[in-house]
């Protein structure tokens, strides 16, 4: 191969790689203005990693007006920034169903192992526990029923908070509970209500979602 040939094929090479960058800055930026303009859902193409339900847009629980079960007013801006597991219920009374749902979050947050620390869990209804009346044929772990539903959480569910809210807000914020009361919730560290799952979600792809979250965040 003669001197000039060689010295061809240089330049062909390095234009190449100087226009790779450049053809991907083009690309993407073709891609975006498509998206942008609503021409194309890039996320309902790729799909998206969780196995829960998106809640979109997310919803502000950080500004409910949230009580503790002494009936003071609380925030979740004014405690550590945790993921929660939230249980809200609407109705008067601790069913099966409820029981169901605390128990279940109890035994994903416990086999969190390591990251337990990084989870809280939150059960938020309109009366609170206290306000509730426990109607059960029996506890999902088989062990003995409690007299009552502050019985049951002191006994049980030691570390979970039990929030009151009043029913508009409770409306507002949690709009499934109106038709599927076996719903539940993940809450991110800054107090967003931002995922939803039902009975359809397996206990080992709530893990993973958790995993998943937990592994790229930084709270």
């Amino acid at each position: 191969m003669s001197t000039q040939a060689h010295s061809n094929n240089n330049r062909m090479v390095l234009l190449l790689v100087a226009g790779i960058p450049v053809t991907m800055l083009l690309a993407a930026s073709w891609l975006w203005w498509f998206v942008v303009r609503g021409d194309l859902d890039l996320v309902g193409l790729l799909g998206t990693a969780n196995r829960g339900q998106l809640v979109q847009p997310p919803r502000p629980l950080h500004e409910a007006p949230l009580r503790d079960e002494d009936g003071l007013a609380i925030s979740l801006s004014d405690l550590e920034p945790r993921w929660a597991l939230l249980v809200a219920w609407p109705g008067p009374v601790c069913d099966v169903k409820c029981e169901r749902l605390l128990y279940l979050t109890r035994q994903i947050h416990t086999a969190m192992g390591k990251e337990y620390k990084r989870i809280r869990r939150l059960l938020v209804s309109p009366g609170g526990g206290a306000g509730m009346t426990l109607s059960l044929p029996a506890l999902s772990d088989g062990g003995t029923l409690p007299g009552s539903v502050p019985e049951l959480l002191d006994r049980d569910h030691r570390g979970l908070r039990d929030l009151r809210l009043e029913r508009a807000s409770f409306d507002a914020l949690f709009p499934e509970q109106r038709e599927a009361s076996d719903t539940w919730y993940l809450v991110d560290p800054r107090g967003w209500i931002m995922m939803s799952y039902d009975d359809g979600v397996s206990y080992k792809d709530v893990i993973a979602d958790l995993k998943f979250l937990l592994k790229n965040s930084s709270e």
